[in-house]
């Protein structure tokens, strides 16, 4: 269950889930467990860089309290919201309209553009806070060490493993 209004993980326990997400208030949404490998998907190093984000990695969902497109960051200390404008994503999503179909506050466009990957997910939004915890307990000195960057190319492998791709057939079928 994701609150919203905190941007917080609840719980994950499937009785929260039908009891909480059956309820009309919109407190809380129910999480989904799909992820999408997205191969084809269409970013320029342009538009990446129009973004104006600090990493090569980022997730991006619509709030629906905020009522606009947050992009979120992980770091050493947490998930760091970008405060910069969004202008370019009516781009993005105009060259990827599956990102229509991302529902709010619980799905969100997982980017890995680390080193050469260009890897790009429709992701549950537990999955992208599961890889900031992974960078927060594991960076060490400026550069992260080699631990978190084994770590972090792990969590995508295990990511597109699990993941149907666009098309919906299985990534590594």
């Amino acid at each position: 269950m994701f609150e919203p209004k905190t941007r917080q993980l609840q719980c994950a326990c499937d009785a929260c889930a039908i009891l909480f997400s059956s309820q009309g208030d919109g407190r809380y949404a129910r999480v989904p467990r799909r992820s999408t490998f997205m191969p084809g998907f269409r970013l320029t190093d342009m538009q990446w860089n129009s973004l104006m984000l600090p990493i090569q990695l980022a997730f991006f969902f619509n709030s629906s309290t905020d009522n606009k497109v947050i992009a979120l960051y992980p770091s050493p200390a947490g998930a760091t919201e970008s405060l910069l404008s969004l202008e370019a994503w009516d781009d993005i999503v105009r060259e990827n309209p599956g990102l229509q179909s991302m529902r709010a506050d619980v799905e969100a466009l997982l980017v890995n553009r680390v080193r050469e990957n260009r890897e790009y997910f429709i992701a549950p939004i537990d999955k992208c806070y599961e890889l900031v915890g992974l960078i927060r307990s594991k960076w060490t000195g400026l550069s992260g060490g080699a631990e978190v960057w084994r770590d972090i190319d792990a969590f995508f492998s295990l990511l597109k493993e699990r993941s149907y791709t666009a098309a919906g057939e299985v990534a590594n079928a």
